[in-house]
């Protein structure tokens, strides 16, 4: 019998882009980006328990991310059929509008998986994955079959590279600013520190401390890896200086990041979904 490896494979592209831990710094990218689309930021700040429980929030939608990623395809269509019961029960009040809206239209969807994808791909190219644009027209193809997933009619949602450039460029009169997105933006670059996490002493020394340096810096070089056009609506520079400085930066990280796996024992340097995966395609 021939393995279940659900929607992907590693023949994929997008296990290729996925093996990259660097990627992670690509999720933070576009949850900057999301925070610019008014109704999806407003959906988000109205519907999601990312301030109250940031970190169980991130690690809800890291399992989900994974089992698209690696999971069987009954494991799959379980993760997907589930989110879309969750968002079909959720509604928003834009409040430019005051008007009442469902958070699973599709123009909203669309907006949340493109972000997200484009991302994933470009931060992992400019941290110096080596990617051929063939291997990015690709990318975005196979991705089309996750915005299936959540409900998206796959020939809506950009399948290559100019696709996205044309999508990004259509979309941008309807993105600004909002009290939303400021909100969610601060509190992505600075997130409180869990109550969970040790005494009152031991969380204002992490607050104070390298960690919260450290995590800024992290913040900063995703908000640089923003498009020009991005980085302007958020009161930045567009500068290609900035886009080049970006770079060196990911890739920096991307380094760091490959010489701390290589020092770890072995079973800890890949996660456990991918490590199952792999193990049902006969690779480890």
């Amino acid at each position: 019998m021939e393995p279940d490896l659900g929607l992907f494979g590693p023949h994929s592209v997008t296990w290729k882009v996925h093996s990259e831990p660097i990627v992670s710094l690509g999720g933070l990218r576009s949850l900057y980006l999301q925070a610019l689309h008014p109704r999806a930021v407003a959906g988000v700040a109205q519907n999601s328990s990312y301030r109250s429980d940031p970190w169980g929030r991130l690690n809800r939608t890291s399992e989900y991310v994974g089992t698209i990623l690696y999971g069987t395809t009954d494991e799959v269509l379980q993760a997907s059929s589930r989110l879309r019961r969750l968002h079909s029960r959720m509604r928003a009040t834009d409040p430019r509008t005051g008007e009442v809206f469902r958070i699973d239209q599709p123009d909203l969807l669309r907006w949340v998986h493109v972000t997200e994808v484009e991302s994933f791909v470009s931060t992992a190219r400019r941290a110096g994955l080596p990617l051929s644009d063939r291997e990015v027209d690709g990318y975005y193809t196979e991705q089309r079959r996750a915005a299936e997933l959540v409900g998206l009619d796959p020939g809506s949602v950009p399948g290559t590279a100019a696709d996205v450039a044309a999508y990004y460029e259509a979309m941008q009169p309807e993105l600004e600013l909002t009290k939303d997105g400021a909100e969610t933006a601060a509190f992505l670059t600075v997130p409180p520190i869990p109550p969970s996490w040790g005494g009152r002493a031991f969380r204002l020394a992490l607050s104070l401390g390298p960690p919260r340096w450290t995590y800024l810096g992290i913040a900063s070089t995703a908000i640089a890896l923003l498009p020009p056009w991005a980085r302007k609506i958020y009161g930045g520079l567009g500068w290609p200086t900035t886009d080049a400085t970006a770079s060196l930066s990911a890739r920096g990280m991307r380094l760091l990041l490959q010489a701390a796996l290589a020092a770890m024992p072995a079973d800890y340097r890949i996660p456990p979904m991918r490590r199952a995966a792999l193990e049902r395609a006969g690779l480890v």
